[in-house]
């Protein structure tokens, strides 16, 4: 068997870049720190890379099915001899799969922001957090343990706060980064506790223990207990909690296009491939405890992630700033994948979903890292987000352009680029598992197809806007990552995913539903494409009439459904005032007094007593004597009775 010893290096890189940028990038030249971290993420990618292939081709299989190789494992916290929390690497399918997805993804954006962040101030510690968000990101794919993914987990959070707060002068992004980590800390809250009722009941944190289908982990905990469903459930979804946070799943969603306050690269790095991902990846890894022992909480992440995808689509499309578009499209397109595994059985064609989430995952990040690039360099040459400011970009912009058009078409579902077949098998499966699932995903995808549509036309067609300077194309550093992205997005499709990727680690075959599946699913693609190029090829006003005939809709989506406000009301009207003030008011007084009483009687006390120790030999022998002739007289009067 081959040995992956060496897979620790991928993660230990970036982690060196890091400390070595983060402690002395202040002493060289701003390029250079970029060079290192370009570099550092390149090694990487390298040994990723390699280690697919010889994971995939050159590694023995048992019983036909991909193996789990603990390829490193070191006891960190010893407590007892049965609980202790491990450091190591994990290598399976869907780690090695996300080892691609995270370091082509980082490495593009590496290479990406050396042109984009030229000139800014913190450019060396702009690249030692991408190297903090890499390492925490690497090691939360290979954890052994789900102790260990959690504690990267929070790395992951903390490394999104510092990305996302990288302007710290600017008072939007100071609050967008504190928004992003407090809501996911009250998600990561269920996280832990899931986490600690989930090794209670099977006595174990180890992924391989706890995934083992015929282990005894997986069986524990099926007795009832609350509201009809048993312990194993209820620490599932309590995990899931912390999924949907990270992943930014109603109506834990509210961070997320706040988090466009970072760098335009940033928000590729967050959205694309990594931390939003996060969350699908942690279900996926627990997958086969879900499927067994806790079918209702699959439920529960399917409905979830169904609602999610259609809520973040009708908000897409009503929203300007190119960013945030994007940002809902994301939170949409996990929904989708979100679904995938909700839908999905365990083991051969019945874990379809799972192998089709897992592939819309690796799909998606490809062609939206490709469009957040590409708003990137949008942004980069006309200094503003706002669409409607934009217009005739594609004379301006020619490679952006058609990249940006690739990437459109992509996640439109067009046949027969990469996303038009990951997300055939998620239909799919939600066809043959929940039809209403089924109906509102289909209607999803003709939604983004059209908010994708109407992004495309307002930005390189609709009216020629005159602009302050003439725009230009990027720089190579920045056409590069497009190019390279735009083709990824394209191809990545026709990799054969069922033969690497599945619920059971065991090959199968997939293929084409054309009826009533893949026909319907581009009928609507293109419908909604259709109607975006009606509406906004030129300049018209069609649909400011059709926002004004449905005004009432269109602004609550345009506002996100008050879903800001409604969190601010509960927060400040409700929290603060019946739950904080009082909470203050009996600290102030009660605590507070009481531990202020106890200092005034000490303090009395002390004054009172301290003639005691006045160093005059007279009171001393007085009081010697004094106490001498009472203690006699007690002495006296107890043998008397």
């Amino acid at each position: 068997m081959t040995s992956f010893s060496f897979t620790v290096l991928i993660v230990l890189i970036p982690l060196f870049v890091f400390l070595f940028v983060g402690l002395l990038g202040h002493k060289m030249k701003p390029i250079v720190s970029g060079i290192i971290g370009t570099s550092g993420l390149a090694i990487a990618a390298i040994l990723s890379y390699f280690t697919a292939y010889q994971y995939f081709f050159n590694t023995e299989k048992i019983g036909g099915a991909y193996q789990k190789i603990l390829a490193f494992n070191t006891v960190w916290l010893q407590f007892t001899d049965k609980l202790h929390i491990d450091m190591g690497v994990l290598i399976d399918p869907i780690s090695v799969m996300m080892l691609i997805v995270i370091t082509t993804v980082s490495l593009m954006v590496h290479i990406y922001s050396i042109g984009y962040m030229k000139g800014e101030k913190g450019f060396a510690r702009f690249f030692a957090f991408l190297s903090l968000f890499s390492f925490s990101m690497l090691g939360l794919v290979l954890a052994t343990n789900i102790f260990q993914m959690y504690i990267f987990w929070e790395l992951v959070g903390v490394s999104s706060f510092l990305l996302i707060g990288f302007y710290y002068t600017k008072p939007s992004a100071v609050s967008a980064s504190k928004k992003a980590f407090i809501v996911t800390r009250f998600a990561d809250l269920g996280f832990l506790i899931g986490i600690l009722i989930l090794s209670f009941n099977t006595g174990t944190f180890d992924f391989i223990s706890l995934t083992n289908v015929n282990g005894a982990a997986i069986a524990t905990g099926s007795g009832i207990a609350f509201l009809g469903l048993s312990t194993m459930t209820w620490s599932l979804i309590l995990v899931f909690m912390g999924g949907a946070g990270k992943s930014a799943m109603f109506p834990l969603h509210i961070w997320l296009p706040d988090a466009m306050e970072g760098p335009t690269p940033v928000s590729a790095l967050i959205h694309a491939a990594t931390m939003v991902v996060a969350g699908v990846y942690l279900v996926a890894r627990l997958f086969p405890v879900y499927a067994i022992s806790a079918p209702d909480g699959l439920m529960v992440v399917a409905y979830v992630g169904s609602f999610s995808s259609l809520f973040a689509a009708v908000i897409a499309c009503t929203q300007y700033d190119i960013k945030r578009v994007l940002a809902y499209s994301t939170m949409s397109q996990i929904g989708y994948m979100m679904v995938a595994l909700g839908v999905s059985g365990y083991g051969g064609h019945e874990g379809l979903g799972y192998m089709a989430s897992m592939f819309h995952l690796f799909t998606h990040a490809m062609f939206k890292a490709l469009l957040f690039l590409g708003a990137g360099a949008i942004i980069h040459s006309v200094h503003t987000n706002l669409m409607t400011e934009m217009g005739g970009l594609r004379k301006h912009l020619p490679i952006t352009h058609i990249t940006f058009l690739i990437a459109c078409l992509t996640i439109a579902g067009v046949p027969f680029l990469s996303a038009f077949f990951s997300k055939d098998e998620i239909l799919t499966a939600a066809y043959h598992s929940n039809k209403l699932i089924f109906v509102v995903q289909l209607f999803v995808a003709g939604l983004t197809a059209f908010y994708m549509f109407r992004l495309y036309f307002r930005i390189f067609w609709n009216k020629d806007t005159h602009y302050h300077h003439t725009p230009h194309e990027a720089p190579l550093t920045m056409t590069f990552p497009l190019i390279f992205l735009a083709i990824a997005s394209i191809f990545s499709g026709y990799i054969p995913f069922s033969e690497f990727v599945s619920s059971d680690s065991l090959p199968f075959e997939t293929e084409i539903e054309w009826w009533p599946i893949a026909i319907p699913s581009i009928i609507v693609g293109l419908l909604g494409i259709s109607l975006a190029y009606i509406l906004y090829k030129k300049e018209s006003t069609l649909p400011h009439r059709i926002a004004s005939s449905v005004k009432f809709f269109y602004t609550s989506a345009f506002n996100k459904f008050y879903f800001d406000e409604i969190y601010m009301f509960v927060t400040k009207k409700i929290i603060f005032n019946y739950i904080s003030r009082p909470v203050a008011w009996f600290d102030r007084h009660i605590v507070d007094g009481f531990m202020n009483s106890l200092a005034w009687i000490t303090n009395v006390t002390s004054v009172k007593i301290k003639g005691f120790q006045s160093g005059q030999l007279q009171q001393y022998a007085f009081v010697f004597i004094s106490g001498a002739i009472l203690l006699g007289i007690l002495f006296i009067y107890l043998f008397s009775i």
